[in-house]
């Protein structure tokens, strides 16, 4: 199939393992999984998923209507702040509403509770994992739920569950299980009073290395304990590895580094490598850290690679992907493919430089490939106005 560049493709194929994995949890632990929107909302593979996880959780009223209209299933509904004019919408579509602080969750609650939906309260454990400061849900000054010392004692008088969101790509179950092990003594005079139980996000227990069979051990225990459905809220660790975004080189400069210009930018449709500062996968090439650059246009010399410095083409001067060493030389008019680009990547696209926005293809688990939306200059113009 012949389709311009650039354009994300979507693959439900790639996404399988994902999916399976978030199945196994399920069916041996009894932990549900949602589909945390606010890193991935493209409902074209909504059908597909839906087969495997149990609804999504929204950070937006716009995200909760997005899951209730195009996932179904469960749809919890979480905001760092609700207006007021949004509460009526969102209890419409909710099965659960979560408040970030007490203050929300007093001002609220009647509605809610006369819809029949169930309340909950996040909370801050005060423990969690996080490379990037920029993530750390549970830093000092967090206004990301409330610390137990803050709760007042019949707080579960007024709440049906407790989402605890405190993990950023964290592959690592001990630091899990120890995370819990603090919970349980921090907050033992509340969880049996829940009926449910969110452990958020963050949590990288899709990947190859993961102790899958531990975790699914650990969060029966966290269940049957407390009597609790428990909850995971998996965003990246569901699509991981299974988007690409293909662009074309359309020139290429030297300036003591070959530097290939593609038809995409980094802020533009990758916003995560630049706020991040990392270097992005690309298909049929390595990756090369920034002061290791000189040593590897050498050794790439000795060895017959080629190096290049992969740049987007906005005014943005900072607009670079990374650079790279590739086995082949490459020409103008050749394709990348950036490999793992669903997570946050897809949420965050804008029009900055009014450049071409990727369209957005999918291929089925059948391998049938189609293009699902492509966006022109219309787009653009009415973006703002």
């Amino acid at each position: 199939m012949n389709i311009s560049t650039p354009y994300y493709l979507i693959d439900e194929t790639r996404m399988l393992k994902a999916m399976e994995r978030i199945a196994y949890v399920r069916e041996c632990s009894g932990a549900k999984s949602v589909l945390a929107l606010k890193c991935f909302s493209s409902w074209c593979v909504f059908d597909f998923m839906k087969d495997y996880m149990a609804g999504t959780t929204s950070s937006s009223l716009y995200e909760a209507r997005l899951g209730y209209e195009k996932f179904g299933g469960e749809t919890h509904g979480y905001s760092v702040a609700y207006s007021e004019d949004e509460i009526p919408e969102l209890v419409e579509y909710c099965d659960k509403v979560i408040f970030n602080s007490l203050n929300q969750l007093e001002q609220y609650k009647a509605q809610v509770k006369e819809k029949g939906r169930s309340i909950g309260l996040r909370m801050n454990p005060e423990v969690g994992h996080s490379e990037y400061g920029l993530s750390d849900t549970v830093a000092k000054y967090s206004r990301l739920g409330v610390r137990h010392d803050l709760l007042p004692d019949n707080i579960t008088d007024e709440i049906d569950g407790a989402m605890f969101h405190m993990n950023c790509e964290n592959d690592d179950f001990i630091s899990l299980s120890q995370q819990l092990d603090d919970i349980e003594r921090r907050f033992a005079t509340i969880l049996p009073n829940l009926s449910w139980l969110s452990l958020g996000g963050g949590i990288a227990f899709t990947r190859d290395d993961y102790a899958l069979d531990a975790l699914c051990e650990r969060l029966k225990l966290l269940a049957k304990t407390y009597d609790l459905q428990v909850y995971l809220e998996p965003g990246e660790a569901s699509v991981t590895q299974s988007t690409s975004l293909v662009v074309k080189v359309l020139d290429k400069v030297e300036n003591q580094l070959p530097t290939l210009i593609v038809d995409a930018g980094v802020e533009t449709h990758l916003l995560d490598v630049l706020v991040y500062q990392f270097v992005p996968e690309l298909e049929c090439a390595k990756p090369i850290a920034e002061g290791n650059i000189e040593v590897a246009l050498q050794q790439a010399l000795q060895e017959g690679k080629s190096v290049y410095r992969v740049s987007g083409r906005t005014c943005l001067a900072g607009d670079v992907f990374g650079t790279y060493v590739f086995n082949q030389k490459i020409e103008i008019g050749d394709e990348l493919k950036f490999t793992d680009v669903a997570g946050y990547s897809m949420v965050k696209k804008n029009f900055f430089n009014g450049i071409k926005m990727p369209a957005i293809c999918h291929k089925n688990i059948h391998g049938e490939t189609r293009v699902i939306r492509e966006f022109d200059y219309e787009d653009f113009r009415d973006f703002l106005s």
